[in-house]
């Protein structure tokens, strides 16, 4: 059976957002079944994902084209203003639970949940 892992990803920090990224990206690699939902403060790093200028730009493409990313929080990307970024990206949104996405929803479906 294949371990199944959804990363909550809160915390505003890039340096944190960045342990979110390696983690998922080595999941990955390793044969797991990953999932990053963006939620919180980390919203507010929407914008990353097309800053080239961003030293660490790479890694956010990597994590980008992983496909990993499930969705951003539709009512905190709409609190830390970058609700137009993510749309504008085409990341995919979550808001079942009172505008935010639901950890219920993935633990049914057997992920165990991993918070940043």
């Amino acid at each position: 059976m294949t371990k199944k892992f959804a990363l909550f990803a809160f915390n505003g920090e890039e340096c944190c957002f960045l342990h979110v990224i390696l983690n998922a990206l080595e999941m990955n690699e390793k044969g797991y079944d990953v999932k990053v939902i963006i939620e919180g403060e980390a919203c507010k790093l929407a914008g990353e994902f097309e800053n080239k200028q961003n030293p660490k730009y790479s890694l956010y493409k990597k994590l980008w084209d992983s496909g990993l990313i499930d969705c951003f929080c539709k009512a905190c990307s709409n609190m830390m203003e970058t609700l137009d970024i993510v749309e504008k990206l085409e990341f995919p949104t979550c808001s079942e639970m009172s505008g935010h996405p639901s950890m219920l929803k993935y633990i049914e479906k057997g992920y165990e949940i991993i918070t940043f």
